[in-house]
């Protein structure tokens, strides 16, 4: 019969597998859950920020410190590496740091091992705001990385930066009922219909006018003169235009843009009035026609009556 395993024997191979787990599952944490990047409240100001060396609004030092690469603010005697051997059981505040990364500007505690890997595998050393272009060192806020794009974002520009780098529709051309290509679409429902599904049984519609659309009643275009994708917008601080640029006619939803039909625009009407103009200008042509035949008539018989 085997030996029966000891309490001993038992709590290292519990340790052992716990602590392969830990490495294994160390290279899929989240930027958010590091320790360098840790959630910190001054306790001198109360303000929240990163966790840092020293307080980025009032500069103070924090009464109880953590290790960026460990985690921990207790440094034990007996199971820590510690290059500066400390008397006692244990030890905290500054007796247990050794050094201040330049990149997290978090503190390192005096244990070989983290002194020794920190620096070559932190986390933040390239973590510069892809919008305000702020470092660590800039501001006082945590950094984040976008989940689209994968670049550092600060805690100011995460949100607006996520809200305009995601692609929110694809181009659709397709009718919604039947999946064949939609000949008219409505740019208020961004959706596009066929000419089966773009009328409704029982509702009169209106010589020479647009058809509405089924869903909302908005007049509907030719889907061949339109593009069905939503555009891309510059959200937040860095991106935010005045009164005077939109006064201007800018890109988005400008006067003169390609999107004016979205709210009710100019864009598609000019092309009505244009094309109104046209048919005015050819009934004009077929008037001033009919009347010159009408007075050729007239004359021929006039002469056709004359006596000899």
């Amino acid at each position: 019969m085997p030996k029966k395993k000891t309490g001993q024997r038992k709590k290292a191979e519990k340790q052992r597998l716990r602590q392969k787990e830990i490495r294994t599952a160390k290279e899929n944490v989240q930027l958010a859950q590091h320790p360098c990047n840790s959630l910190m409240e001054c306790e001198k100001c109360h303000r929240k920020q990163k966790s840092r060396a020293f307080c980025y609004f009032c500069q103070s030092i924090q009464r109880l410190p953590v290790c960026a690469q460990c985690g921990k603010m207790k440094c034990m005697l007996k199971t820590g590496d510690c290059v500066i051997r400390h008397a006692g059981v244990f030890t905290t505040g500054m007796a247990m740091v050794g050094a201040i990364c330049d990149f997290c500007e978090a503190w390192v505690c005096h244990g070989r091992k983290c002194l020794q890997s920190h620096a070559c595998t932190c986390p933040l050393q390239e973590a510069a705001c892809l919008e305000c272009e702020r470092g660590v060192w800039e501001h006082g806020g945590r950094i984040f990385r976008c989940s689209f794009c994968d670049g550092f974002l600060c805690e100011d520009d995460q949100f607006e930066h996520q809200a305009s780098c995601q692609v929110l529709e694809s181009e659709n051309y397709k009718c919604q009922s039947c999946n064949k290509l939609g000949q008219y679409s409505c740019l208020r429902c961004k959706t596009c219909y066929c000419e089966d599904h773009v009328k409704r049984k029982g509702f009169k519609y209106e010589k020479n006018k647009g058809i509405p659309c089924p869903k909302c009643g908005y007049e509907t275009s030719q889907t061949k003169d339109l593009s069905m994708s939503t555009r891309s917008h510059k959200f937040g601080r860095q991106g935010q235009a005045s009164y005077d640029d939109y006064e201007a006619g800018g890109d988005d939803y400008g006067e003169e843009g390609g999107y004016a039909g979205y709210s009710g625009g100019n864009g598609y009407e000019d092309q009505s009035s244009d094309e109104e103009e046209e048919d005015s200008d050819e009934e004009d042509e077929e008037s001033q026609s009919d009347e010159e035949t009408d007075d050729s008539q007239n004359a021929d018989s006039k002469q056709s009556t004359k006596p000899k």
